[in-house]
């Protein structure tokens, strides 16, 4: 998270000679990037419900009016958060996917390894999809649209492995899967470090035993 800076307007750096002058597009998408960092950082650490727009003007140092060009709203500004959430979490998924091209099994084994390692994390306090849709009751709400995309798109991804798992309802087993690692999300604080890898992939191991034989 972003350290506090003064309210007061720091001086503009000065420039060797012939350095050409920070283009504005470039500074707008700086602004931008520190205020999503700072927002984020906060939203997961303490909830999107209890942090509002003023701490985040705070603890990024820009101007509300700054905040605003950005973001139209805090709605706007929560959707970003859990957009690059999720484009962070299926980037570390796809690449996983690639290495074992061919290879479901290696493939969900990989998985549930690097899923492990995530619930470890001294900082972690589960997945933001569901931690965001839990804290608002509207299903129209904008962020619960970016969470239902987000379920979606993994039990189609391990619909994928199903399929190349050879289970008989590959639709079942993702949705097992998912529960699956849902449930991991929520319940990481069940799990030692030391045994989340190894409950992770025996129970993955067992849904798939009993979709081969269903």
């Amino acid at each position: 998270m972003a350290t506090q800076t003064s309210s007061v307007p720091a001086a503009a750096p000065s420039r060797k000679p012939g350095r050409p002058p920070i283009a504005a597009g470039a500074e707008s998408s700086e602004v931008r990037q520190r205020i999503l960092d700072t927002a984020s950082a906060l939203f997961y650490a303490r909830g999107v419900r209890a942090v509002g727009v003023d701490l985040v003007v705070e603890a990024s140092g820009v101007a509300k009016t700054s905040l605003y060009r950005h973001f139209r709203t805090k709605d706007d500004l929560i959707v970003a958060f859990l957009e690059r959430e999720d484009d962070e979490f299926w980037a570390q998924w796809d690449g996983v996917a690639a290495r074992h091209a061919g290879d479901a099994a290696g493939e969900l084994q990989a998985h549930m390894g690097w899923i492990a390692k995530r619930l470890a994390r001294a900082n972690y306090r589960g997945c933001p999809q569901i931690n965001v849709a839990a804290e608002f009751a509207e299903a129209d709400h904008p962020s619960r649209e970016v969470s239902r995309r987000h379920m979606q798109a993994m039990r189609e991804h391990l619909e994928v492995i199903a399929r190349g798992l050879g289970a008989a309802r590959p639709d079942e087993l993702a949705a097992q899967l998912g529960v699956l690692i849902n449930g991991a999300f929520v319940s990481a604080s069940l799990l030692t470090p030391r045994e989340a890898p190894r409950v992770l992939l025996g129970s993955a191991r067992a849904l798939v035993a009993a979709a081969r034989r269903g």
